[in-house]
């Protein structure tokens, strides 16, 4: 399974992961992942950036509200149309249907870009980064997040208690990449009214080890700067219960890498080097 083919599965989840996201049923973005995110994000008032995967423009808006000069590229069309729906308040952003793959911009073009949710979703993983890396100016940054590899794997379950409250989260197969094979699933805080009549998301699936994650940036060039995973608090359990669960693993990983001012260099190297086959 190629990028292309990746951007035809997401075009048909567009319409229901809109209207549900929208209505506030993606609930791990908005009360963790998304301020977790912001919250190690540098300045980026007056800089060019570029959000890649930008689906239908959430965190986009929230960057150019940030004072940042936004480009946002998806490969899938419906969501690039939802997305310049929300212009009717005017931030300025340059929405395009491009893939990550292929970004469709001159080297060093941005001061920064973001990849919120989308990387892990794309097969192609080291040209994606080396995409990033060459339309980054000396000196500028890419930061992403990505579902947990450690706890994103082909074998995953919640262990609740008697009371639903995950006390574990099995895991399993964490060497065994997963190359296309699909998930359904539907964001589970929406109630059945909210999903009534709507598909479930078909997601393809690609798995990789952190260390495969680490070295492909590497790889490239970048040198990483920091990494996190985030963790709710009480107080954020206690104001959305349904996210306990991030409390006992950790669900997100972001990292934020820099492209040093002098390159040795050439993204390249990278550009088609497929993850190291699992042990």
């Amino acid at each position: 399974m190629d990028h292309e083919e990746v951007g035809r599965f997401w075009n048909a989840n567009a319409d229901a992961w809109t209207k549900l996201a929208r209505a506030g049923y993606d609930i791990y973005r908005d009360y963790l992942n998304t301020p977790a995110f912001f919250a190690i994000l540098p300045d980026v008032n007056g800089l060019a950036g570029l959000d890649i995967g930008c689906g239908e423009g959430h965190n986009t808006r929230l960057l150019a509200k940030r004072g940042a000069r936004m480009t946002a590229i998806d490969i899938a069309q419906v969501f690039i149309d939802y997305a310049k729906q929300e212009e009717d308040e005017p931030l300025g952003i340059d929405y395009r249907v491009a893939s990550a793959v292929n970004l469709p911009f001159a080297e060093a073009a941005f001061d920064f870009a973001t990849g919120f949710m989308s990387f892990m979703d794309i097969p192609e993983t080291g040209r994606v980064l080396a995409e990033a890396y060459r339309v980054l100016r000396p000196g500028g940054f890419l930061q992403f997040s990505i579902s947990h590899p450690c706890f994103d794997t082909p074998h995953r379950r919640n262990l609740r208690d008697e009371h639903g409250r995950t006390y574990a989260i099995e895991v399993g197969n964490y060497f065994r990449s997963l190359d296309g094979e699909i998930s359904e699933w539907i964001f589970g805080a929406a109630p059945p009214q909210a999903t009534q009549g709507l598909p479930q998301f078909k997601i393809p699936r690609f798995t990789r080890t952190v260390s495969q994650w680490l070295n492909l940036l590497i790889d490239v060039g970048f040198v990483i700067e920091r990494v996190e995973e985030p963790y709710p608090d009480d107080a954020l359990v206690l104001a959305c219960p349904n996210i306990q669960d991030a409390q006992i693993v950790a669900y997100f990983l972001h990292i934020r890498a820099r492209k040093p001012e002098q390159s040795t260099k050439s993204p390249d190297s990278a550009a088609n080097r497929a993850p190291e086959p699992a042990a």
